[in-house]
C-alpha cells in the first residue's frame, strides 16, 4: 500500500469493514500505571479492587435518637409512656465509652457507634427527656435503626473490576475503604500533525487566503472525550522532513495528522508513513473521508486524516476515535446516544460505499442536511448527529426508520441558526 498516489488517485479503495476489523485486532489496551484517588474519574482500571475493610467498621445509628436495648421500650405508648436512665451521648467521631444496661439509654446522633449493649435506636420524635431520664412513647424492636458491620461493604468482597471506567461515585466507594490509589490503564498520548502552508493558528482572525485552523480545535475536543492525552503541537508548514518527523514522534501511542494526506502535491504524508513503517490503508470507500488512511510507524498507530473538516471529524469517529478508546482500555463502540426516528426525505447514497450523512432532527423526523460538502464544517453545528448508510445500500428512503448517532449526550443545544 505505499505507492506514490500524488496526483494520480487511487486505483482502489478499502472497505470501512476491513479497516475497522484490522484496527480491532491491532489495538490493545496500554499498560497500567498508579493513578491517585482525587484523578481516578473517568480513567479505566487495569486491576480490580478488593475491600480489605468492612464498611462500616462498627455498627451505627441509622437516625438521630436514642440507642437502647429494643426490650426495654415494649410496651410504650403515648399514654403509657416508659423512662430510661439518659448515662450521655454518641457522637459521630466521638462514641459514648461506657456499657447500655437494662433500663438505660445514650443520646444518639446518625453515624455514630451504637453503644456496646444497646441493640436498637429509637427517633427522637418520640422521645423527650425529662433531667436525666429520656421518656419513651413508642417501641422499637432489637436491631431496628441500626447499621450492621458490613452493611455496606463486606472486607474480602471485589468491589470494582478490572476494565471499568471509574464514575465519581466509584472514587467515593474506594475512598471510603482506605483506597489511595488504583491500577489503571495509562491514557494513550496523542500527537496532532496540522499541516497547510495556508492555515493560521486556532484563535486567529482569518485574513487573504489563509484559513484558521478548526481540526485541530475539533480533534482537541474528541481526543479528551475518548480519553486521551493531547500532547504539545504547533502548525507545520508542508514540507516533507517537518512532517516526517513529526510522524516518527517516539513519544505517542497514536499520531493524527490533519491535511496533507490525499493525492495532491503537498500530501506528503502517505509517503512519509510508508517509508519510515507501514502505511495499511490509504483510500477508503466511504463519504466524505476517502483519502483516509492507517499505518503504523515503529509501535504506533498513524491515522491520516482528511483536511476538510467534516472528513477529518468522520474518519476520526471511524477509525481513531475507537483505537484511542480501545489503547485506553474503553470499549471501542462509538460513544454516541442512538434515536430511532423516521426520514423526512430520502438519502441517496451508492452501493459499495459508507455514507456518513449529517442530520438534523425536527417534529420527530431526520432531515437531512442538505449540503454534502465535506468542506463546510457548520453543516456539523446544524446537524442533530448522523446516519450512516452502510455500503450495501443504494440510499434509504423517505419514511425509513433509521439509527441517528447523536452528537449530544443530552437534548441537543438551542440557539442553532
Amino acid at each position: 500500500m505505499g505507492r506514490d498516489v500524488r496526483m494520480r488517485g487511487f486505483a482502489e479503495r478499502a472497505d470501512v469493514e476491513e479497516v475497522e476489523d484490522f484496527l480491532a485486532r491491532s489495538t490493545h489496551a496500554l499498560p497500567s500505571e498508579s493513578v491517585g484517588l482525587l484523578a481516578c474519574v473517568g480513567r479505566v482500571l487495569a486491576v480490580g479492587v478488593t475491600a480489605a475493610v468492612d464498611v462500616p467498621g462498627f455498627p451505627r445509628s441509622a437516625m438521630d435518637g436514642y440507642a437502647v436495648r429494643g426490650e426495654d421500650t415494649f410496651g410504650a405508648s403515648e399514654l403509657d409512656v416508659i423512662g430510661l436512665e439518659l448515662l450521655g451521648a454518641s457522637m459521630p467521631g466521638r462514641p459514648f465509652g461506657g456499657h447500655v444496661g437494662a433500663g438505660q439509654a445514650v443520646r444518639i446522633m446518625t453515624g455514630a457507634p451504637v453503644p456496646e449493649g444497646a441493640d436498637a435506636v429509637i427517633m427522637a420524635e418520640v422521645c423527650s427527656e425529662d433531667g436525666e431520664r429520656v421518656l419513651i412513647r413508642d417501641a422499637v424492636a432489637p436491631k431496628k435503626n441500626v447499621g450492621t458491620v458490613g452493611e455496606d461493604i463486606r472486607s474480602g468482597t471485589s468491589v470494582l473490576q478490572a476494565g471499568r471506567r471509574l464514575r465519581p461515585q466509584d472514587a467515593g466507594l474506594l475512598s471510603s475503604i482506605g483506597v489511595s490509589e488504583v491500577a489503571c490503564h495509562r491514557r494513550p498520548r496523542v500527537r496532532l500533525v496540522v499541516t497547510g502552508d495556508e492555515l493560521l493558528p486556532a484563535g486567529s482572525r482569518p485574513s487573504g487566503a489563509h484559513i484558521v485552523d478548526s481540526n485541530s480545535v475539533v480533534l482537541r475536543g474528541l481526543i479528551e472525550r475518548d480519553g486521551g492525552e493531547v500532547l504539545p503541537f504547533e502548525l507545520l508548514p508542508d514540507r516533507a522532513e517537518v512532517i516526517g518527523e513529526a510522524i516518527a514522534s517516539e513519544d505517542a501511542d497514536v499520531v493524527l495528522v490533519s491535511g496533507g494526506s490525499s493525492v495532491g502535491l503537498e500530501d506528503h504524508a502517505p509517503r512519509l508513513v510508508a517509508e519510515l513503517g507501514s502505511l495499511d490503508f490509504h483510500g477508503i470507500a466511504m463519504r466524505p473521508s476517502s483519502p483516509a488512511g492507517v499505518g503504523r510507524v515503529r509501535d504506533h498507530f498513524v491515522f491520516l486524516l482528511p483536511g476538510n473538516p467534516v472528513s477529518c471529524l468522520c474518519a476520526y469517529e471511524f477509525f481513531a476515535g475507537p483505537t484511542i478508546r480501545g489503547l485506553g482500555g474503553r470499549a471501542r463502540t462509538w460513544p454516541h446516544r442512538r434515536a430511532r426516528l423516521p426520514l423526512s426525505r430520502k438519502i441517496s447514497s451508492s452501493i459499495g460505499r459508507v455514507d456518513y450523512v449529517r442530520v438534523a432532527i425536527a417534529d420527530g423526523t431526520v432531515e437531512p442536511i442538505a449540503t454534502a460538502g465535506a468542506s463546510i464544517l457548520s453543516s456539523t453545528v446544524r446537524a442533530a448527529g448522523a446516519v450512516i448508510v452502510p455500503r450495501g445500500r443504494e440510499g434509504m428512503p423517505e419514511g425509513e426508520l433509521v439509527d441517528v448517532w447523536l452528537y449530544d449526550d443530552v437534548d441537543p443545544p438551542q440557539g442553532l441558526a
